[in-house]
């Protein structure tokens, strides 16, 4: 085969060419320290790419999620803590008050006492979160409890407020309004604010004697125990939110390893390569120059 003038010239314009382009490609690399810039250069470290960036992203939200959860279990431990310690102090104004050598006039004023507690105690269980109720289940915009109404009202809402700390994993963050801040008058020990209610009408009746009053230590002492209860139980998942986290830390770290093992690129490696690539370039040019036809110029020096 006749190896003609336009052949060569021509060869050599394809491969500056192409050098030209791997020149390009590895200044990309380390103008911008990733293998590729566009999904052509590698189709398959960009699928994985997607994958592994869709993973990161998952692991990030759960981590938001943790902020969450703990924003919900510790105001409800805090507000447990609260209450526990006020029926505390009911409890021992009921002591006193179960002494018989007390006059109505002294229970009269243990009973504004204990009204006040009580109103506290409702504060407290209307406990807002933002602009959320966190004792009213998944109902959050309802007030959990109003006892200034002819029939007073506690929430009834026992369902559970869940947030996914993990792939499928919803853990439950609120406590069951029904067993620590209920009502219900039908007999007492049932409700801790109806039992409060009959405590303090008794401390205002001149005609029960501090037997009559005593009998509510056994009361408190069951409402006190269901908040401790309570608090025990958000104390476990406590436990079990802050194991999770750090899986998810964990998580994060491995999903931030495997994408930069498939994206990032090697920077000692690549400048290497455009070293090389530059001196190839240099001695293709050189080349080139002697391929290229000569001029009348050439002829004439």
């Amino acid at each position: 085969m006749r190896v003609t003038q336009g052949m060569l010239t021509g060869n050599m314009l394809r491969n500056l060419s192409a050098s030209y382009a791997r020149l390009g490609k590895y200044q990309d690399q380390l103008a911008t320290g990733k293998k590729i810039n566009r999904p052509s250069d590698d189709p398959v470290i960009a699928m994985k790419g997607m994958v592994y960036r869709t993973n990161l992203t998952e692991v990030e939200q759960y981590k938001r999620n943790f902020s969450e959860a703990y924003n919900w279990i510790e105001n409800s431990d805090a507000a447990l803590d609260k209450a526990t310690q006020t029926l505390q102090r009911i409890r021992e104004l009921v002591v006193q008050a179960s002494n018989d050598t007390y006059e109505s006039s002294q229970r009269a004023a243990i009973a504004q006492e204990v009204q006040q507690l009580t109103d506290h105690l409702v504060s407290i269980a209307n406990t807002k979160v933002g602009d959320k109720y966190i004792f009213n289940g998944t109902d959050t915009l309802t007030k959990p409890v109003d006892l200034t109404q002819a029939s007073p009202v506690t929430s009834n809402n026992t369902s559970e407020v869940k947030i996914e700390l993990s792939k499928g994993i919803y853990i439950p963050v609120n406590v069951n309004p029904t067993k620590v801040f209920n009502y219900d008058n039908t007999a007492k020990g049932k409700g801790l604010f109806s039992d409060l209610e009959f405590l303090n009408n008794d401390l205002n009746d001149a005609t029960k004697s501090g037997k009559d009053i005593s009998q509510y230590l056994g009361y408190i002492d069951q409402h006190i125990n269901n908040l401790l209860n309570a608090r025990a139980e958000l104390g476990a998942r406590l436990n079990r939110i802050e194991l999770m986290e750090e899986r998810i830390d964990q998580q994060e770290v491995i999903a931030n390893r495997i994408l930069s093992d498939n994206e990032d690129a090697d920077i000692e490696r690549v400048i290497t390569d455009l070293k090389t690539q530059e001196s190839v370039h240099r001695a293709a040019l050189g080349v080139g120059a002697r391929i290229i036809q000569p001029t009348l110029l050439d002829f004439l020096r």
